[in-house]
C-alpha cells in the first residue's frame, strides 16, 4: 500500500530507534520523509535498514531546543518539498538521577529537549499547515508522563508537560483541520531503555500484562494509524501503546 503518496512527512529524532522505525514506515508507505537529528548517522555508516527506501528520504541536522535551528530546518523542509503534512516530536533525551542529585542542568537539558523542542516544531509548522487547512502533528510522549518514574523527575515532567502541549495545541488547531495526538509508549526496547537501571527495566516488565516490551515497529505502526484518513475524527488524545501497563 502507498498511503501517503504525494505527502510530506517530518520525523524529529528520525536517525535512530522509535524515530528510525517510524520513518521507515512512512517510506514505506510512499511519503516523501525528512529524518531531522541532532547527531545525524556517519559518512558510510548504514541508515536505514531497506536501502530500497533512500530516495524517499532526506536527513538533516537540528537542535529542537534551539529556536533558530528549528527554524531553519522546517524552511529547508517546505523549501525543498513546498509542504509539511505530518510533524511528528520523537526527539527526547534522558538525564536520570535521583531527585536530591539532579542539578538544574540536568533538569533544564531534558526540558528543553524534549518539551520546548516539541513546542518550537509546532510553532514552526502551524502557519503553513494553516494555511493549507490540513496538516497531522504526533507527538511521542511516554508512560511515565502519566504515572511518573522514581530517579525521572525530569523525563516524566517533559512528558507530561507534552499531554498539556498536545491538548491545547489540539484546541487552537481543529478549525483548520490540524489534528494533535500524542503516543505514549511504555517499555520499548531500543538504545534509550538500554540505559536503564535492571531495577527500572524489571519493574516494567513484570508489570506488563502482555509480559514483553514494545518493539519500535509497535509505535510506528500507531503513528501511521493517526496520520492516515482513519484518524480524522480524533485530535487532543492520548494513545498508550504499553501492553496494558497502564489501564
Amino acid at each position: 500500500m502507498n498511503r501517503f503518496n504525494d505527502k510530506v512527512v517530518v520525523v524529529t529524532g528520525g536517525c535512530r530507534g522509535i524515530g528510525l522505525s517510524i520513518v521507515e514506515k512512512f517510506a514505506n508507505e510512499g511519503a516523501k520523509v525528512y529524518a531531522l537529528d541532532f547527531k545525524l548517522p556517519n559518512e558510510g555508516e548504514q541508515f536505514l535498514t531497506d536501502n530500497s527506501l533512500s530516495d524517499r528520504v532526506k536527513t538533516a541536522q537540528v537542535d529542537v531546543s534551539n529556536l533558530d535551528s528549528v527554524t531553519a530546518a522546517m524552511e529547508y523542509v517546505i523549501k525543498d518539498a513546498g509542504r509539511i503534512d505530518v510533524l511528528i516530536n520523537n526527539a527526547g533525551i534522558t538525564r536520570d538521577n535521583l531527585l536530591m542529585r539532579m542539578s538544574e542542568a540536568e533538569f533544564d537539558s531534558v526540558i528543553n529537549t524534549n518539551l520546548k523542542g516539541s513546542f518550537l516544531c509546532i510553532k514552526a509548522v502551524t502557519r503553513q499547515m494553516m494555511g493549507q487547512r490540513s496538516g497531522r502533528i504526533i507527538n511521542i510522549g511516554s508512560i511515565v508522563g502519566t504515572i511518573g518514574n522514581a530517579g525521572q523527575t525530569n523525563y516524566s515532567s517533559s512528558k507530561a508537560g507534552m499531554i498539556g502541549l498536545t491538548k491545547s495545541a489540539a484546541k487552537e488547531l481543529a478549525s483548520r483541520n490540524i489534528l494533535v495526538n500524542l503516543i505514549a509508549p511504555g517499555f520499548v526496547i531500543t538504545a534509550m531503555t538500554h540505559q536503564l537501571t535492571e531495577e527500572q527495566k524489571n519493574f516494567f516488565l513484570n508489570n506488563i500484562p502482555l509480559k514483553r516490551g514494545a518493539t519500535p515497529d509497535d509505535i510506528a505502526n500507531v503513528a501511521i494509524f493517526l496520520a492516515g484518513e482513519e484518524s480524522s475524527y480524533i485530535t487532543g488524545q492520548v494513545i498508550h501503546v504499553d501492553g496494558g501497563l497502564y489501564m
